[in-house]
């Protein structure tokens, strides 16, 4: 029960809202109804009335009466014996010999003027005029020579082409000066500006156009383009009095006006967000109507199909875009649809207007304005899409800077993680090194110090001591000489083993044979670290030992070179001696005395640690050790696992 109360609630508090929100917009639309109807008034050109000719005799049918100008005649379809107006006028010379002219503020279809007798205009000749959506004024200058003092004659044969009746305005004569400005002004106001609009429209059908190329999921841009061209294509049409260059064209383009309607009114639906409904393409037939009538019937049957089913569908389309703003307006409530939907109240009271004075309700005024009002608000729509879509651009720029920054930032952030992450991994990595240099120290140089004690305490010579002093220190040389930075060459540190060695061996008379087989040694190791140097060093160290100590040996050899893989060079270290060698078990770990034993296994895991490979072979004629250097050394001494 409560859900239902809550509904109950919900429906008079809606419809407040929206009653709410239509009253002003309908007064709104009512003032802008009064306003338009106040301009078309206000801005009617004034035209000299001082040099205005109203009385004529009109000849038409046959007959011939008195006529008061502006007229109506009756409507017809042929060009023969058209109307003919006959009046006078007085033609007053002054010093200065002021040329006179003859003003035609509006008429329809076309015109032919001519005074005493002699044609001086034929508005056909002229490719503006005959447009009655245009209002085409029309003015000539009468020869000096056919002036004549007095009254002269004046005939206006009035070609009229149907369906709509034939109109003639109040016709002008005086002075050039007295009628140009008048002229200048209608034709400023309805020829100038209709081009103008028409221009414009066409420059942003292009542009909506490529909008849509450029936004393909928003058919909104290609449907006004589309209405935009059309509408453009009928303000630029030949004229439609006979005889037109291109009768089939001109008839088919009156089939734009309808169908132009029908695109605005597909744009706004889809403008606001609704779907198109299916019997919506019902507003297209009228005009494909007139279009297939155009293409296959002559005049003046299109434009009498033009008249009684093209301007009901465009006056249709405005009533239809007038409930679907106002209902955009109640529910949106944005600018947007205020705009369309004041343009659109605009429009419709600029085609009431012209209705009226079509069918002759308004005798006094037979300006038409809704072309001219229709192609401002297709242009302001236009440029409102435009300025909605710059503003798109410009949404997307800027988002494109808040991404610009916010990734700087992120590459800010980004750059202090890796540097505390280096700064970790370089203290992670002088630990390590630390922790190798006690170990080093310990095994190395903690055992000889315990043994000189051990010997000092037991009272042992002291060449003895002595000796074990020397391993002490040599041990803490080559601890101290891993820690150089050799830049990768292996042979650096090499050298230096070389010279210990070599002192080593020449208290015992051993001849060092040193050999480089390859000119560049061996291959430059980048990732070389000093515990890969001391573990190799110590390698070789052991090879010596044992020679010196076990082998007997006169003469030990050390080889470098560089061999090549299919993976890349490598680099291998050999040390011979020609001794008296041992026995070898299963494994290439020495059989018998296990100091031996276990000297080789501590070079086998020294070498397992640097990714190195360690191959011993021994016979009578000597002992070999043959170390394979990895061709990437390993990051962490636990590698060999």
């Amino acid at each position: 029960m409560s859900e239902i109360a809550a509904k109950a609630t919900i429906k008079p508090a809606r419809r407040r809202l929206l009653a709410a929100r239509l009253v002003p917009y309908l007064l709104l639309q009512a003032l802008i109804v009064i306003a338009t109807i106040l301009g078309l008034r206000l801005l009617q050109p004034s035209d000299p009335d001082d040099f205005a000719l109203s009385g004529f005799s009109l000849r038409e049918d046959g007959a011939t009466h008195p006529v008061t100008l502006p007229h109506f005649t009756s409507s017809r379809y042929s060009l023969q014996d058209p109307p003919l107006y006959s009046g006078t006028f007085v033609f007053k010379p002054d010093a200065e010999n002021t040329a006179w002219s003859v003003f035609l503020p509006r008429f329809s279809n076309g015109v032919e003027v001519a005074v005493n007798g002699v044609a001086i205009l034929d508005s056909r000749r002229d490719p503006t005029a005959n447009r009655p959506d245009r209002n085409t004024p029309e003015i000539t200058v009468i020869p000096s020579s056919l002036l004549r003092d007095g009254s002269n004659d004046i005939t206006v044969r009035l070609l009229v082409w149907g369906p709509l009746r034939g109109f003639l305005d109040t016709v002008y004569v005086g002075p050039d000066e007295s009628l140009r400005g008048a002229y200048e002004t209608r034709t400023l106001l309805f020829v100038t500006l209709p081009v103008v609009f028409s221009a414009w429209q066409s420059l942003l059908a292009v542009i909506l156009a490529i909008m849509w190329l450029m936004r393909r999921h928003e058919p909104v841009y290609g449907v006004l383009a589309a209405g935009m061209l059309v509408g453009a294509m009928q303000a630029f049409a030949p004229a439609p009095l006979p005889p037109a260059p291109y009768p089939r064209l001109a008839a088919i383009l009156l089939a734009s006006a309808p169908i132009e309607s029908a695109l605005v009114v597909t744009f706004a639906v889809l403008f606001f967000g609704w779907r198109w409904p299916r019997y919506g393409l019902l507003l297209f037939v009228p005009g494909l109507v007139i279009l297939l009538v155009g293409l296959f019937a002559s005049q003046p049957i299109p434009r009498i199909t033009f008249l009684f089913l093209g301007v009901p569908t465009v006056g249709v389309c405005l009533m239809l875009l007038v409930v679907i703003l106002t209902w955009a307006v109640i529910r949106r409530q944005d600018a947007a649809s205020f705009t369309f939907g004041c343009a659109v109240t605009i429009v419709l009271t600029c085609w009431f207007h012209d209705m009226l004075s079509a069918f002759e309700f308004v005798r006094d005024d037979r300006t038409f304005v809704t072309r001219l009002s229709y192609s401002a608000m297709l242009v302001a729509i236009g440029a409102g899409l435009t300025w909605r879509f710059a503003r798109a651009l410009n949404q997307v720029d800027s988002f494109a800077g808040q991404l610009v920054t916010r990734v700087r930032e992120a590459e800010e952030r980004l750059k202090a993680s890796f540097a505390r992450e280096e700064a970790r991994a370089r203290a992670a990595a002088l630990a390590n090194e630390r922790t190798r240099l006690m170990r080093d120290l310990h095994d190395g140089l903690g055992g000889q110090l315990v043994s000189i004690v051990a010997l000092s305490e037991r009272g042992h010579e002291g060449a003895t001591i002595t000796d074990a002093a020397r391993a002490a220190l040599k041990d803490l040389r080559l601890v101290i000489d891993s820690m150089d930075d050799i830049g990768g060459d292996l042979m650096l540190a090499l050298g230096s083993w070389r010279e210990r060695a070599a002192m080593q061996l020449r208290p015992h008379d051993i001849a060092l044979d040193w050999r480089v087989a390859t000119p560049q040694g061996l291959p430059l190791h980048p990732e070389l670290r000093p515990w890969h140097v001391i573990q190799i060093v110590r390698i070789l160290d052991e090879a010596v030992t044992n020679a010196v100590k076990h082998a007997h040996a006169g003469n030990i050899a050390v080889t470098i070179e560089t061999l090549d893989a299919d993976q890349g060079p490598y680099g291998v270290i050999s040390v011979t001696d020609d001794g008296r060698g041992f026995a070898l078990a299963g494994d290439c770990a020495a059989a018998g005395a296990s100091q031996t034993a276990r000297g080789l296994r501590n070079m086998r895991s020294r070498a397992a640690r640097c990714g190195a490979v360690l191959d011993l072979s021994s016979d009578a004629s000597g002992t070999r050790v043959r170390l394979q250097l990895p061709q990437i050394f390993p990051d962490s001494d636990a590698a060999a696992g």
